[in-house]
């Protein structure tokens, strides 16, 4: 079994572990500027590395700010950097407006991080319907709308044919969706973003796959920003065992245990820090601080 990730940097350092080159796959590694913030940018090019990857062709971009739950400069340059980096990914697909949704359910903390960025976003479009956008004046911030859609068990509805309907009905340059993430490194959970230019399909980190929100789903283009908030209990056992090992090939007996441990009860076992709800909170803030800064040109 092999642990359960939504980050395509995670999946890419298990080739560079194995010491295995993945061709149609492209890194690039970078520090933002005087920060402990470090930003990857992982580029599928073709097909041969969408299937080594198991991930779309596109562009997935990676912020990882470890210190940013404890410092509250560090996160005001993580949402910064989170604004610039959306900011290239958008390349100006902001023209006719924007449509954020923010995946998940609101009553479960892990899975809340959507529902509250879109409560804490700039929300423009009702008013340059009600009153004209002569209202800003010279500074006229981006058209944007935003909905928390929930989830299957609260509507009955797929999220991906609620945000079709919407995308049907409304001029909008760019739909952008926020979900939790599941991480294979406990080290970056409520510590890391990822920006992707290829969609999302919801419940994929955990095994709960539901309808994909794409841009060849919804004909428009489909920008997904999320945040690892849990890991499999697997992934821990695997981990810590490898780690207490040195971190050198588990082989004979160990494998053999990592092998019955990922046939139990464990695979079906999700776990998030026990600080999740200030941490989620952090993180919401983070995301709706950078979206904000988009929404009105500041970025």
């Amino acid at each position: 079994m092999e642990p359960r990730t939504d980050l395509a940097m995670e999946i890419k350092e298990k080739f560079t572990q194995d010491n295995v080159e993945i061709s149609g796959v492209e890194l690039i590694k970078n520090r933002y500027e005087n920060t402990s913030i470090e930003v990857t940018t992982v580029r599928i090019l073709d097909d041969t590395g969408a299937k080594k990857m198991g991930k779309p062709v596109g562009t997935y971009v990676t912020i990882e700010s470890p210190f940013m739950e404890y410092d509250d400069e560090e996160k005001k340059s993580t949402s910064v950097c989170l604004a610039g980096e959306l900011k290239k990914i958008l390349k100006g697909r902001t023209k006719d407006g924007i449509f954020v949704a923010g995946l998940g359910n609101r009553h479960i903390t892990p899975d809340m991080l959507g529902p509250l960025v879109t409560d804490n976003l700039f929300i423009t479009r009702h008013i340059y319907k009600e009153m004209g956008q002569e209202v800003f004046g010279d500074n006229k911030p981006v058209k944007t709308g935003a909905i928390a859609p929930g989830v299957m068990s609260q509507t009955g509805v797929e999220a991906a044919d609620i945000l079709e309907g919407i995308v049907n009905d409304l001029d909008i340059s760019c739909l952008i969706v926020i979900d939790a993430l599941a991480a294979r490194n406990v080290s970056r959970l409520n510590t890391t973003i990822q920006i992707t230019d290829t969609g999302i399909c919801p419940g994929s980190g955990v095994g709960n796959h539901r309808k994909g929100i794409t841009k060849e789903s919804l004909n428009i283009p489909v920008i997904a920003i999320g945040v690892p908030t849990v890991v499999d209990a697997f992934t821990i056992v695997n981990d810590s065992l490898r780690k207490y090992m040195g971190d050198v090939k588990v082989t004979g007996e160990i494998e053999e245990v990592i092998n019955k441990i990922s046939t139990s009860d464990t695979d079906n076992m999700i776990v998030t820090p026990r600080n999740i709800d200030e941490a989620v909170r952090n993180m919401a803030q983070v995301l709706s601080d950078a979206l904000n800064s988009i929404i009105s040109n500041e970025a």
